[in-house]
């Protein structure tokens, strides 16, 4: 099983009602394993929303006039810090659960499968991993993919 970092702390919010939405330790889980051998301490906060504050997150920070499924928030790391200074405040992240529920039943997913896809997802964007050319996007997809494997979830981009 996955161990994850050392320390993690991971905070959810919510801004409509949990039904559907999996348990806070199924984020945990996830998150850990994400960032597993990846650092030794973490601190990320989930906020789980509706479709209005996805489309106002979505377009003050990417000026996309809709909701999307995830968006992730890297920390500023603070000025004038000591390159050897750690702090584990890594950033956070942003679900659209209208979004995530859509898109597992139009790709035929388990809800949950889904939910762990775009937290795992999600957490590699506050990594750094991106997916803006070919080459970046199918090292992110495998890694993706050993992760979700390593909780019996099937390969996410079939």
């Amino acid at each position: 099983m996955t161990q994850g970092p050392v320390d993690l702390q991971v905070s959810l919010s919510y801004g409509l009602p949990r039904k559907g939405i999996p348990a806070p330790s199924s984020f945990r889980r996830w998150v850990a394993a994400a960032l597993d051998r990846r650092c030794k301490a973490a601190d990320i906060g989930i906020r789980i929303v509706d479709t209005e504050e996805g489309q106002h997150f979505n377009r003050h920070y990417r000026g996309k006039d809709y909701a999307t499924n995830v968006l992730s928030f890297e920390a500023d790391r603070p000025e004038g810090l000591p390159d050897d200074v750690h702090i584990p405040l890594i950033g956070d992240l942003i679900l659209c659960a209208p979004v995530v529920e859509r898109e597992a039943r139009e790709q035929n997913k388990p809800l949950v499968a889904h939910y762990a896809h775009m937290t795992v997802h999600g957490t590699l964007h506050l990594l750094g991993w991106d997916h803006q050319d070919d080459l970046e996007a199918n090292a992110m997809e495998q890694l993706e993919r050993e992760i979700l494997a390593s909780f019996g979830i099937s390969d996410p981009y079939l």
